[in-house]
């Protein structure tokens, strides 16, 4: 747990960075910190590891008042990541994730065996150990700093805009093999990001801030998405508010067709249907296919590269995405072990979505 109490800093020239600040980064979560350009995030951030000190009020690591730690061992205990990951441009990418635990006094090759896993870990093969940063794309360089951050097994984390820097596409790949080591590690984790749509995606807890580093809101995000403090919060969300809170309202209900499928490598069948599904030999659904005029087998080349796939245990907001995506409106869904469950009307979701937040929305 990462706590701050009445926090404040002032600079020499009397801004006001950060003011009275108190909220808790739970055990275990990611915390996010989002707010406006000067609203103190990334001084917040690092004060923590105290690379800004405080000029008042107290922040302490799992109970422990950070003041009372060493600076340099408390460092090694928080991993820190940063916008453009901060490599050292003359060390090789393995040499880059082993730095901390070479100053721990880790064995080499203890250090450079952990290494290895990490890099496994955030999607790159051994062959990028020897490379150096110059030789790596930005999202590559991204995911070595993520494997440095861990590589002392700090119990706390620090990310500064950690994928910012790099395109959307890159960003989501990024986002979601970081969902997946944090299931498995589970550490805490404090996060600044100037885009709330990654603040919504990664957070377990968001911490919007106003100019001046003052709390506007605490909660998570589903929390915050239905009931914005203010005025502020609400223009900072966005007029697209009711569509992102469709991400945390399962699918349920839904009425789903039986619509005609197609397997990929298999002669295309003679049929009156515009569109079908395709599958692959296992029953998962590829995509879209318009069978009228293949001839031979069909092939992932003949799928509709507008084509999206929605699980049946996942939420509204996939689920609409799939629709939009679809010949007229429609969405394939696949069961839970990915094979093929049917397909739902755009009107249909529609109406399921707007009975499902209304509902939500009574409870409260």
């Amino acid at each position: 747990m990462i706590e701050f109490k009445n926090v404040t800093k002032v600079y020499d020239d009397r801004t006001t960075a950060v003011d009275d600040l108190s909220m808790v980064a739970p055990t275990g979560q990611i915390t996010v910190l989002v707010g406006p350009s000067g609203c103190g995030k990334t001084t917040t951030l690092r004060m923590v590891n105290r690379l800004i000190e405080p000029s008042s009020g107290s922040i302490s690591l799992g109970g422990e008042d950070s003041t009372s730690i060493d600076r340099i061992q408390m460092r090694r205990r928080i991993g820190y990541v940063i916008q453009n990951a901060g490599l050292f441009p003359h060390h090789t990418v393995l040499d880059n994730i082993c730095a901390v635990p070479y100053l721990k006094g880790v064995k080499r090759p203890e250090a450079r065996a952990r290494a290895q896993e990490l890099l496994t870990l955030v999607g790159l093969d051994e062959s990028y150990a020897k490379r150096y940063p110059w030789q790596l794309s930005g999202g590559q360089q991204q995911r070595v700093g993520v494997a440095r951050a861990l590589a002392a097994d700090p119990p706390y984390m620090l990310m500064d805009e950690p994928f910012s820097a790099v395109d959307p596409i890159v960003r989501k790949q990024l986002q979601s093999e970081f969902l997946k080591i944090q299931v498995d590690l589970a550490k805490t984790i404090l996060m600044v990001t100037h885009d709330i749509d990654e603040a919504l995606r990664l957070g377990d807890r968001i911490v919007v801030l106003k100019e001046g580093g003052v709390v506007a809101q605490i909660g998570s995000p589903a929390e915050i998405l239905a009931r914005p403090a203010d005025q502020f919060v609400a223009d900072f969300l966005g007029g697209s508010r009711g569509y992102h809170a469709l991400s945390f309202e399962p699918i349920h209900g839904v009425k789903m067709h039986d619509t005609p499928t197609l397997t990929i490598d298999r002669p295309a069948p003679r049929t009156e249907e515009a569109w079908m599904v395709a599958t692959d030999a296992l029953g998962r659904p590829v995509g879209w296919v318009q069978p009228g005029g293949l001839s031979g087998p069909v092939t992932t080349a003949d799928v509709s590269t507008a084509s999206a796939v929605s699980l049946t245990e996942g939420n509204y907001r996939e689920l609409l995405d799939a629709a939009l995506a679809g010949p007229g409106g429609r969405a394939i869904m696949a069961n839970e072990d990915g094979t093929y469950a049917g397909t739902v009307d755009i009107d249909d979701v529609i109406r399921a979505s707007v009975d499902a937040l209304t509902a939500e929305r009574a409870e409260q």
